[in-house]
């Protein structure tokens, strides 16, 4: 009984190492996608039009870097990705696949 209990409690054990580990892939894999594809209009900086103009829309009220906001949730990041936003593109599946656009709201979403 002792040995089945000591099977059970690793197999807990390893189950949420392996979570974590899934987790941190998904936020790398994230932090790939938001820097090939997200980066260019919404980086950290003046000279990105995408955190310029939400710096101007939010009026210092709220941070307008993506990658440091805290208050961002996987669907909204999902419709604004693929619907667009104002002058901001929308994109298809063939573009940021549906893995990769988790991958993308997990890392927006890490905070």
């Amino acid at each position: 009984m002792m040995r089945i209990l000591g099977f059970a409690m690793a197999g807990l054990l390893l189950t949420g190492a392996g979570s974590a580990w899934a987790a941190g892939e998904l936020e790398a894999q994230g932090r790939e996608v938001f820097a090939h594809w997200c980066e260019p209009c919404h980086g950290d900086g003046p000279t990105f039009p995408g955190t310029t103009a939400l710096r101007a829309k939010y009026e210092g009220k709220i941070e307008p870097v993506l990658s440091k906001r805290g208050d961002l949730t996987p669907d909204f990041i999902k419709i604004n990705v693929r619907k667009g936003v104002s002058v901001m593109p929308f994109f298809r599946k063939t573009e940021i696949s549906d893995q990769d656009l988790e991958a993308l709201a997990a890392y927006l979403t890490r905070q």
